[in-house]
């Protein structure tokens, strides 16, 4: 990929034929941390294609399935008549559905996280709150030589896409950022895109402009923007865990023009391609 997302995403080692199917390998990015903690970020004021929305707009059928979705989150979202109907429609389900986590208000949300003890938390779908989101991000990334990590990975991220011409030459819908650290070293990833596609011949977009349908907004910037944030009120908290080890007495800083290039080793495993 020549391209300034090119250390931003797993890179791409062959593509091979495996019984009549097509696979691509791609590079493992756990390969190089030890015990690692993991968390994936769902990016975006939307995780639903334009297409997908119009399509359930024409068909305008009521669900029932959806409804019980709504009510297992929220009993009480549903009007009055959508609870006589019991049944409310897939566009209202799908708009309603990103407002109930971060995704409508910042332009991200936590999809999980695994931490280095083995434990597994996915306890996110209502998780909205700046301050539960700084609480979870000091949950997963006890010390604070490693949150100024992918801070800085942030403020380099964030560069990157501004430069980039695959960034804003598409559409990233569903797409996510992958939170990798140890003890010692931390990354930041691009992954998932399914949903990625190029932009309709003279549509620009600004990754940050207010989405309506039609002109293709995605919000991404909008959620690397609230993620450096509020990673930024995290530099200046001490962890639980922290405040128990008080063996480094080392000061650090971050700074915005620091260029890290952070590059794992390969390690094979398959994906269908074009799946």
């Amino acid at each position: 990929m020549n391209d300034k997302l090119s250390h931003f995403v797993p890179k791409l080692i062959r593509s091979i034929e495996l019984d009549g199917e097509c696979y691509v390998e791609l590079q493992d990015l756990l390969a190089n941390f030890e015990n690692a903690s993991v968390m994936d970020v769902k990016m975006g004021c939307r995780t639903y294609e334009e297409r997908e929305l119009d399509c359930a707009l024409r068909e305008s059928k009521l669900r029932h399935d959806m409804y019980d979705k709504m009510v297992e989150i929220d009993e009480n979202e549903p009007t009055a008549n959508e609870k006589t109907l019991r049944a409310i429609t897939k566009p209202r389900y799908m708009i309603w559905r990103e407002t109930v986590s971060s995704t409508a208000s910042l332009g991200f949300r936590v999809e999980g996280m695994r931490l280095q003890d083995g434990s597994v938390d996915k306890n996110f779908k209502t998780t909205k709150d700046e301050e539960q989101i700084a609480e979870a991000f000091m949950r997963f990334a006890s010390s604070k030589k490693i949150r100024l990590k992918y801070l800085n990975r942030l403020y380099d991220l964030r560069r990157a896409l501004m430069q980039s011409k695959f960034f804003i030459s598409h559409e990233l819908i569903g797409s996510s950022l992958l939170f990798v650290h140890d003890n010692n070293e931390a990354g930041i990833w691009l992954i998932d895109f399914a949903k990625t596609h190029l932009l309709p011949d003279n549509t620009k977009v600004t990754h940050r402009r207010k989405w309506e349908l039609g002109n293709h907004e995605d919000g991404y910037l909008i959620g690397v923007d609230n993620l450096i944030r509020i990673f930024e009120t995290t530099t200046s908290r001490t962890s639980e865990r922290e405040s128990t080890d008080r063996g480094s007495t080392n000061q650090i800083h971050y700074q915005q023009d620091r260029v890290e290039t952070y590059e794992p080793s390969y390690l094979a495993f398959r994906i269908p391609a074009g799946k």
